[in-house]
């Protein structure tokens, strides 16, 4: 048994969306592999799926990580 046990405790008005659980909670409840978040309201939580899938098009459709490789064009595949 170990002498200090690390428990995670959320601050009132910290909310998360919990990824196994597919849920909102207030204070993160699941360990932080499992959950997105700190968000400032519930319904930004809500969103936090909507917001990670807006957030993913901008990244792949971001010209800088697509640029052609140093000194050449870019491969074709």
């Amino acid at each position: 048994m170990p002498l200090f046990k690390r428990r995670v405790t959320g601050k009132p008005g910290e909310w998360y969306y919990c990824l196994e659980h597919k849920k909102v909670e207030e204070g993160p409840d699941c360990p932080g592999k499992d959950r997105f978040g700190p968000y400032a309201s519930r319904q930004e939580a809500e969103h936090a799926m909507e917001s990670a899938r807006e957030r993913n098009l901008q990244w792949e459709n971001d010209p800088k990580w697509h640029d052609a490789p140093a000194g050449g064009t870019p491969d074709e595949d």
